[in-house]
């Protein structure tokens, strides 16, 4: 029987038995391979804290609203960076065929029927690592962060934030051809910043004032910071670090209230922008020449063409039957993890 990774309660998730799913026209059934695990969001439905558990979400008018939160436990099927085996199609499906290896989003579930639209242009050659498909959407959530940031060659850009998106954002901005100063809490993920082209490292703490150190890094303000850590302190420091009509891009998940982003102090007086970024939607100021799905377009290529190293930032690849432990792990913050995947039954040794 198929199986599916469920969070059954705050600080409760196993992997769980599903009935399969039906094959639909115009449909393609997907084995899964590897299944990423976005920390910084999936640790919100783990620990409680997400916003659609405590909150309903008006769909229409894209405010939450007092009532019966959107989401309740058991949450089933969360994950959105999957990579798989194409094992079934629909009789009206032409493209993508059996054997293909596709990426796409369907939640960590070892069997998902998957629209044959949503994986056009998604299948991967077979001499490519098939965990390269797993970093499809968070390498468009950075690249997101770079067009909000506008950034352009030779701009000073400090990064709040060295996971993941973080790392991915850093190699971004560095192929841009911005100078990147990274931010993190974490040694060894500044180790792997200068190793994506950072030209300098700050290491967050209480005892750093963070948005000076960027000032005197880059011998006066940052251009524009971006904020990926989903920490509102960070985002604090990130207003502090740019200058008069300077532009900060939050792209972290915060949880709850900021207590620590003062916004009488810098934002105020130097008239700092704070623009959201979130991966539903791209900068209004590009209009429609671009979309989530060139975003990922354009990652993706970036990765083929061996611009991006994302192999390097796979740390732990795990049993989905283990997801608990793991789990564990990245809500005690265990240094050592960087990239977890998933593995499901059928994926290549």
């Amino acid at each position: 029987m198929p199986s599916v990774v469920q969070f059954t309660a705050p600080y409760q998730v196993d992997l769980v038995p599903t009935p399969p799913q039906e094959l639909q026209p115009g449909h393609v059934r997907v084995a899964t391979w590897y299944s990423g695990i976005s920390a910084g969001t999936e640790l919100t439905a783990y620990r409680g804290s997400n916003t659609y558990l405590n909150g309903a979400w008006d769909t229409e008018a894209r405010i939450f609203r007092p009532g019966p939160p959107t989401f309740a436990y058991p949450v089933v099927g969360w994950g959105y960076s999957e990579v798989g085996q194409v094992v079934e199609v629909a009789d009206d499906v032409s493209d993508p065929k059996v054997g293909d290896v596709v990426y796409g989003i369907w939640g960590h579930r070892s069997d998902a029927v998957v629209p044959a639209e949503r994986l056009a242009g998604r299948v991967l050659a077979p001499d490519v690592d098939p965990r390269r498909g797993a970093f499809a959407r968070v390498g468009a959530i950075a690249l997101n962060a770079i067009l909000a940031g506008d950034l352009r060659l030779g701009d000073k850009v400090a990064i709040f934030g060295q996971g993941v998106i973080g790392l991915l954002a850093t190699r971004l901005s560095v192929l841009s051809g911005s100078e990147v100063l990274a931010i993190d809490v974490l040694p060894s993920r500044l180790e792997h910043a200068k190793d994506f082209g950072a030209a300098t490292t700050v290491v967050a703490s209480p005892k750093v004032d963070t948005g000076e150190a960027v000032r005197e890094a880059f011998h006066g303000p940052a251009d524009v910071a971006l904020e990926v850590s989903g920490n509102d302190m960070a985002l604090h420091h990130a207003v502090r670090s740019v200058g008069a009509d300077g532009l900060v891009v939050a792209s972290g998940y915060y949880q709850g209230g900021a207590p620590n982003l003062r916004l009488g102090e810098e934002f105020h007086h130097n008239r700092v922008r704070i623009v959201a970024s979130q991966i539903s939607g791209t900068p209004v100021i590009l209009g429609t020449r671009w979309d989530p799905q060139r975003l990922v377009s354009v990652f993706m290529g970036q990765v083929a063409a061996g611009r991006v190293d994302v192999e390097s930032l796979v740390t732990d690849v795990v049993d989905a039957a283990d997801v608990g432990e793991v789990f564990e792990r990245l809500d005690e913050g265990d240094p050592r993890i960087l990239q977890v995947l998933l593995r499901f039954e059928g994926a290549p040794a």
